[in-house]
């Protein structure tokens, strides 16, 4: 089996992402500052700041209408505003490779396509594969448009099969995924601990939104096909996920005030959960899609949900 990492002072910046997010998930209040080694999460006025490394190489950070991430020379934003959503993506031309991350046709050594840093949107489906809600569920409704899903995905394993063009490959990744409600509602659990909704009838809601954060796994089987001097990579296979933490915001007017209110709390998510993950790509062209068998909440307590997510990878590390 061939190891393929991230080059090594990558590789620690990315790990340390993973250690910043469990220091973030411990974070409460609406002003603190938490410190460990390298690593320092702050809270304050509405927005969440994680710094790693002593220069701080490594940034992510979130107030309520942006997120930026930036590794090394590398960095992405998203920007919510009422016309829309933008994404802004900074490479450093060093690491700009017009082969999407390809070997020359003629590597001799297997190398799969997971580690990368992706960006899509995310929903869900009922038990009929209908991404729309009604009666008692209506609360559950998303804005599809503004419910982004973005995937760090830092170490890869490749391994191949008696060939450079047909392997396994598996590693470890981080799933950020936004559920952003179309309605003036959030969720929040009764007096039973069973999901329902939390109605904001009398305020003007900008923002309402489920945020969860997963670790994940995938099992692939990539096929390469030769198409000139690059390749088209397909894969297919399973992925799984451990719940890392998740949390509500809602940010909205009250009496021409800005209001901002974010809970922490598990929701009655599924803590692990296992799903189909497929890959395609062509040069630059890489298109992901994850689709999950485990419903979003634990059975019973919550509406039955399915989570799936696609996009575009942006960066192949």
């Amino acid at each position: 089996m061939k190891l393929n990492l991230i080059k090594p002072l990558e590789m620690k910046k990315l790990a340390s992402v993973f250690l910043a997010l469990v220091v973030a998930l411990s974070v409460n209040g609406q002003t603190d500052t938490t410190k460990t080694g390298n690593v320092k999460v702050i809270e304050k006025e509405g927005k969440t700041v994680v710094k790693i490394g002593k220069d701080n190489a490594v940034t992510v950070e979130e107030s309520d209408d942006t997120t930026h991430i930036k590794l090394g020379n590398r960095g992405i934003t998203v920007i919510e505003s009422e016309d829309g959503t933008k994404i802004n993506m900074d490479q450093d031309e060093e690491n700009n490779q017009d082969n999407g991350g390809e070997k020359p046709a003629g590597h001799k050594k297997f190398k799969g396509h997971w580690a990368g840093f992706q960006v899509g949107l995310n929903n869900y489906v009922d038990q009929d594969f209908s991404m729309s809600r009604s009666g008692e569920d209506a609360y559950m409704d998303l804005n599809t448009g503004r419910s982004w899903n973005f995937n760090i995905n830092f170490m890869e394993y490749s391994l191949g099969l008696g060939t450079d063009k047909l392997g396994l490959v598996t590693g470890l990744g981080m799933e950020w995924s936004n559920y952003h409600f179309d309605n003036n509602n959030n969720i929040v659990k009764d007096d039973e601990g069973v999901i329902t909704v939390l109605d904001y009838p009398d305020v003007s809601v900008n923002k309402s939104k489920l945020q969860t954060t997963y670790l994940t796994a995938p099992l692939l089987l990539e096929g390469q096909i030769p198409a000139g001097k690059k390749r088209i990579h397909i894969s297919a296979g399973v992925i799984g996920g451990l719940k890392l933490g998740s949390n509500t915001k809602v940010v909205y007017r009250a009496n021409g005030n800005k209001q901002k209110d974010k809970t922490r709390d598990d929701f009655n998510l599924s803590p692990l959960r296992y799903g189909l993950a497929l890959r395609v790509g062509y040069k630059g062209l890489n298109v992901y899609a994850n689709y999950y068998l485990t419903p979003l909440f634990e059975t019973g307590k919550g509406p039955e949900l399915y989570p799936f997510a696609i996009g575009l990878t942006l960066l192949n590390f």
